[in-house]
């Protein structure tokens, strides 16, 4: 064989065939299609849907939050009472209820019951809480709470959309697996007898 006619000859080399596209594949099915194209849009879901939906629930819950941070510091007042006992024991939070009075705004001398930490002395100040009708009551949610919640509400929604969008796409290929299964179960029925007749002549 010459140098000429031999593949490994010099000269330009033989022009290379260009590649099918993926939708010219004659292996690939419908199925194997719209997979491609679901998934595609679920993709397109998930990349503008993520930050849009973590972001909306997160601003709506620290709103709301805020909202209630502004009407509770302005329903509440905090007074400072004096504990009329010694607080003793230990309990697991460190914490008991004790009894503690107060003078309120008109001049009368007012009691109720409080958190009190473990080996508070009679007598000491404690800072307590009293809402509109003087009554001791829980402190008002703070900033910082509002902000938890509402980071806490955005990174739930983001894990939402995330457990939708493995959801989706696996549900989808789950059912057109039934699908390509059934139908290659139709199809091996009728190739099936004529693959085995070559076996018995």
């Amino acid at each position: 064989m010459s140098a000429q006619n031999s593949p490994h000859g010099s000269g330009p080399p033989p022009p290379r065939r260009e590649h099918a596209s993926k939708g010219a594949n004659p292996l690939r099915r419908p199925s194997d299609r719209f997979e491609s194209w679901f998934r595609g849009l679920l993709m397109l879901v998930l990349v503008l849907g993520l930050p849009v939906t973590a972001l909306s629930a997160g601003l709506t819950a620290y709103e709301s939050s805020m909202r209630t941070v502004q009407a509770q510091s302005a329903e509440r007042q905090e007074v400072t009472a004096r504990l009329t006992s010694s607080v003793k024991g230990v309990t697991a939070d460190g914490k008991q209820r004790a009894q503690v009075r107060w003078t309120d705004d008109n001049g009368k001398v007012r009691t109720g019951t409080t958190l009190v930490k473990s080996g508070t002395p009679e007598g000491a100040a404690v800072p307590v809480w009293l809402d509109r009708e003087g009554v001791i009551t829980s402190p008002p949610m703070t900033t910082l709470t509002a902000r938890t919640n509402g980071w806490f509400v955005g990174g739930m929604a983001a894990v939402g959309v995330v457990g939708g969008f493995f959801g989706a796409r696996a549900g989808t290929r789950r059912v057109l697996d039934r699908r390509r299964y059934a139908q290659w179960d139709a199809e091996w029925d009728l190739v099936e007898p004529l693959w085995s007749a070559r076996f018995r002549r």
